[in-house]
């Protein structure tokens, strides 16, 4: 984004107003993944026959449902406009909610499943506030707007699992199905602070004129590449590993449901919580060095787990995930965002989004396989090779381009 210095604190205090507003929805909005993946795996579970290995296939309906979300929500968003398109997309949430509700009454592994996909979707709607946070921001500011857009799920992060807690058995006789009936009213109130928003739609700026670059040419770029490479490998090895560890936390070591729930609330908020300064860190050492740290915290949370089977082994594995994937998470989307115009911004984003969420939606799915097959030491294992390849990666770009362009 580009403005006169006359303007400039104009357009700062109107960024601001939309990452405060962005940020409070994401609080709520984001509070519906968190109790799902909480949930999901052990709903699996315990709706499935003697075979478990489909267990975490609900998880994997939730981040195929986030693919499917990525690509659907670029297009409603382009007609809608974002604000309407954020609306739309938690009112999808709350469709899924009462289909889960519904597949738990009536027992129904594969209606559960599709409940969990539509909250995917939903979840990828959720996923476009932290670029709609940076697309309208100045270029010195869009690191910060993504690192508030985050903070939010600080607030998630106790919201939905204590909702997973405290409603799972409101309804006599289905357990679980009242924390996904509480995520109705959840979104409701989301809806209502998005109404607030007010931000432009990338199509309608004035670098509308600029030339569009295909869409191949501007993912071949070494910066997009590198940034897909650390977003999509820092958040597959979340997912991988947060998906497994409620498996392994009740399944394998006969912890209670309330503590493995309880470890992935830790986990959420170590997600969220250094939000509050991963942008300012980006500003100070450069994005590539914030990226690496986040991948040697996620080489450290597989020593962490594969060194015991204590609660604190659990917990604390968690924790320092949560942590590796806010740094290599926000790192990575401001290295995306960097490597487009405005004028690009729906293809490329749409395009990041896809590719992100497929691959996740594989590590959710494999997750419960390589559990069953091979136990919770060879999934933290994984963790090496990916982050290794990842570091690589990375000095190559900073040997290369060792400072962070602008976008415009």
């Amino acid at each position: 984004m580009t403005v006169s210095s006359g303007g400039l604190d104009d357009v700062l205090s109107r960024a601001k107003r939309n990452v405060a507003i962005l940020t409070a929805a994401q609080a709520v909005q984001g509070a519906v993944s968190p109790l799902a993946i909480s949930l999901g795996g052990l709903v699996g579970y315990q709706l499935l026959g003697p075979d478990k290995a489909l267990a975490t296939a609900p998880s994997t309906g939730l981040n195929i449902g986030t693919a499917v979300g990525a690509a659907l929500s670029a297009i409603i968003l382009k007609y809608l406009g974002r604000k309407h398109g954020f609306i739309v997309g938690a009112l999808i949430a709350a469709c899924g909610a009462a289909l889960a509700a519904i597949a738990l009454i009536r027992m129904d592994f594969w209606m559960f499943v599709a409940a969990l996909m539509l909250i995917g979707i939903s979840s990828g709607f959720t996923q476009k506030y932290r670029f709609a946070a940076a697309d309208a921001s100045p270029s010195f500011y869009k690191a910060t707007a993504i690192s508030w857009i985050l903070v939010g799920g600080i607030v998630s992060a106790v919201i939905g699992p204590q909702l997973a807690i405290w409603m799972r058995d409101q309804l006599p006789g289905v357990p679980f199905a009242g924390a996904f009936l509480a995520v109705i009213p959840l979104t409701l109130i989301s809806t209502a602070i998005l109404s607030f928003l007010h931000v432009a739609d990338p199509t309608d700026r004035s670098e509308h004129h600029q030339t569009s670059r295909p869409l191949a040419q501007i993912v071949a770029t070494p910066r997009f590449l590198t940034g897909l490479l650390c977003g999509v490998s820092a958040s597959s090895l979340m997912t991988f590993m947060m998906t497994g560890a409620p498996l392994a936390m009740v399944i394998g070591c006969g912890y209670s449901t309330e503590m493995s729930t309880l470890g992935i609330q830790w986990h959420v908020l170590a997600m969220f919580a250094p939000s509050f300064v991963t942008g300012k860190l980006i500003v100070r050492f450069g994005v590539e060095r914030v990226v690496a740290a986040g991948l040697v915290l996620l080489m450290l949370c597989a020593i962490v787990a594969v060194s015991g089977i204590a609660l604190w082994n659990f917990w604390g594995s968690l924790v320092l995930l949560g942590v590796g994937w806010n740094f290599g998470f926000i790192g990575a989307t401001a290295i995306v965002a960097s490597s487009y115009k405005q004028a690009e911004a729906d293809k490329v984003q749409g395009f990041h989004d896809i590719v992100l969420f497929s691959v996740v939606a594989l590590a959710s799915l494999s997750a419960g396989k390589v559990f069953s097959s091979f136990g919770w030491n060879v999934m933290t294992l994984i963790t090496w090779p990916v982050c290794i390849v990842c570091l690589v990666a990375l000095a190559a770009l900073r040997r290369n381009r060792p400072r962070l362009p602008r976008a415009d």
